[in-house]
C-alpha cells in the first residue's frame, strides 16, 4: 500500500512540472505579459486550442484588482495586463500560472513573481478609442511604439522622454457594444500619459473635437490630424478623444529628467500632498444658491399642449365648413325629391274605395270612437278623380267625418294596383293599401 502510495506522488510530480519566473511592473503605466506553450517547454501544438491557462494570486482563487487575463483565440496565447495603482508600489505579488495540454491532460505550473517599482503617476493624460483594433493588437510592441511616435513626433513633441501608456482595455468590457458583425474589431480604448505640459498642436485638437462630446460616437468625423494616424493603422473615434491633466510643478519635471538636487523623499512627500489635495477638491460638492435654479414655465407648457391640438381642430373644423357650405350641391337626388313631392298624392289614392268595398262596409256594422284627449288628426280625402288634389282636411273629431268616411271607402278601386296618367297608358307603380275598416277604442287610442 505504502508503494503505490509512493509511486502516484511519483507520477504527479512528474506530470506537475513547477518553474519560477520574475518579472517587474510600475506604478501608473501599463503592465503586459503574453503566456505561450514555449513558456512550459512545450515546442509543438498539434491543434489551434489544445493549450488553456489559468492564473491566480497564489493561495487566492483570483488575481489582484487591477490585473486581468485573457486568452486570444486569434493569437492561441493567455495575456496578462493592467496598470498598477500607488497602494501597490514596492510589494511583490507572486502568481500561480497552471497550464493544461488538453491533448494528453499534462499539467505543468508556474509561479510568477512580479515586482511594483515606485513611479510618479503622470498627471496629464490624452484618452482615446482606436476603432479598428481589439485589445490584443495593442499586446503588440510594434503597434505600441507607432502610437507613441504620433504624439513623441508630431502631436506632444515635448513627452518625449517619458510618454508611455497607463491605460488599456477592450471597448465592450468598458460598456460598449459589440459589432453587427463578428469581422468587425471590437474596439480598444488606450489612454497615453506624461508629465510634459500639453502642446498648442493638442489644445487645438481638443477645442476641435468639443463639440463631439455630446455624441456616443462618431467615426465619420474627420479631424486636422486624420491622416497622421490612419498611415500608421489607427481609426480613432473623436468623440472620446479627451485630454486630462493639470499644470505639472516643476519639480516633478526636473526630477524626471534626473536633473533635480532635491531628495526623492522629498519630492514624494511633495506629490503625495498635491494629490491628497487634488482628491479633496473633487470630493467637495459644491451647492448653488436658490436664485440659479433653474425655473420651469408652466406657461409655454400649458400653450405648447393646447396650441397645437387648437390649431389641428380649427383646420379641421374650416374643412368640414368648406364641404357642407360650398359642396351640398352634390347631395341633390332628383328621386327623392320626386318621392317628396308625390307623397301627398299617394295618400290621396290610399283614401280612395271601390264600390263593392262600400256595399260590404254598409252590411256590418260600424262603430269607431276616438280619444277626446288625442290631438287633432287630419285626414286628405278626394270625391273626385284618383290623380286630382283637393284642399278640403277634415279632423278625426268632426262628427261628420264619419258619415263622409262611406263615401270615401266606396271609392276605392278594385284593382290591387293603382295606375299614374302620364301620357295615353297606364304604369302601375306600387300596390294600394288596404282598405279603412272599423276597430274598437282601446285605451291609448283608435285601434285601426
Amino acid at each position: 500500500m505504502q508503494l503505490l502510495t509512493l509511486l502516484m506522488v511519483l507520477l504527479a510530480v512528474a506530470s506537475c512540472s513547477t518553474y519560477k519566473l520574475h518579472l517587474e511592473a510600475n506604478v501608473g503605466e501599463l503592465f503586459t505579459y503574453k503566456i505561450e506553450p514555449q513558456l512550459f517547454n512545450w515546442t509543438h501544438q498539434v491543434i489551434s486550442e489544445q493549450f488553456r491557462y489559468r492564473p491566480s494570486l497564489q493561495h487566492y482563487p483570483d488575481l489582484p484588482s487591477w490585473m486581468r487575463y485573457m486568452y486570444s483565440h486569434e493569437y492561441h496565447a493567455g495575456f496578462l495586463y493592467g496598470t498598477p495603482p500607488g497602494t501597490a508600489a514596492g510589494k511583490s505579488l507572486h502568481l500561480d500560472l497552471v497550464a493544461l495540454n488538453r491533448q494528453n491532460y499534462e499539467t505543468r505550473q508556474m509561479v510568477i513573481s512580479l515586482f511594483v517599482a515606485h513611479k510618479f503617476i503622470t498627471p496629464n493624460v490624452v484618452q482615446m478609442k482606436i476603432d479598428n483594433l481589439n485589445w490584443v493588437h495593442l499586446m503588440d510592441p510594434g503597434r505600441v511604439e507607432n502610437l507613441r511616435n504620433i504624439f513623441r513626433k508630431d502631436l506632444w513633441p515635448s513627452s518625449k522622454e517619458d510618454l508611455s501608456v497607463v491605460f488599456m482595455e477592450s471597448a465592450i468590457n468598458m460598456g460598449g457594444r459589440l459589432p453587427l458583425r463578428p469581422q468587425q474589431r471590437e474596439g480598444v480604448i488606450v489612454h497615453v500619459g506624461s508629465f510634459a505640459q500639453f502642446s498648442p498642436r493638442l489644445k487645438e485638437l481638443q477645442e476641435e473635437v468639443r463639440p463631439l462630446y455630446k455624441l456616443p460616437s462618431c467615426t465619420y468625423k474627420r479631424t486636422s490630424v486624420q491622416k497622421i494616424f490612419e498611415n500608421v493603422g489607427f481609426k480613432l473615434d473623436w468623440c472620446a478623444f479627451k485630454m486630462v491633466g493639470m499644470e505639472s510643478p516643476t519639480e516633478v519635471l526636473y526630477h524626471n529628467n534626473h536633473a533635480s538636487g532635491r531628495p526623492k523623499e522629498q519630492l514624494k512627500e511633495h506629490h503625495q500632498q498635491q494629490q491628497q489635495h487634488q482628491r479633496s477638491e473633487e470630493e467637495r460638492w459644491l451647492g448653488i444658491p436658490r436664485e440659479d435654479v433653474p425655473m420651469r414655465n408652466y406657461i409655454d407648457e400649458f400653450a405648447f399642449a393646447f396650441a397645437i391640438p387648437g390649431m389641428i381642430l380649427a383646420v379641421l373644423v374650416g374643412i368640414l365648413s368648406a364641404v357642407l357650405c360650398f359642396q351640398h350641391q352634390k347631395f341633390y337626388d332628383p328621386y327623392s325629391e320626386l318621392f317628396f313631392e308625390n307623397i301627398f298624392y299617394i295618400c290621396e289614392e290610399s283614401c280612395a274605395r271601390t264600390p263593392s268595398d262600400s256595399e260590404d262596409d254598409n252590411d256590418s256594422s260600424l262603430h269607431i270612437d276616438y280619444p277626446m284627449s288625442s290631438t287633432v288628426q287630419m285626414v286628405q280625402c278626394s270625391d273626385t278623380k284618383p290623380m286630382q288634389p283637393v284642399t278640403t282636411l277634415k279632423s278625426l273629431k268632426d262628427p261628420n267625418f264619419l258619415l263622409d268616411n262611406t263615401s270615401m271607402r266606396s271609392q276605392s278601386p278594385n284593382n290591387s294596383l293603382y295606375q299614374l296618367d302620364t301620357g295615353g297608358s297606364g304604369i302601375y307603380a306600387r300596390p294600394k293599401p288596404p282598405p279603412y275598416k272599423g276597430g274598437t277604442l282601446g285605451r291609448n287610442g283608435v285601434d285601426i
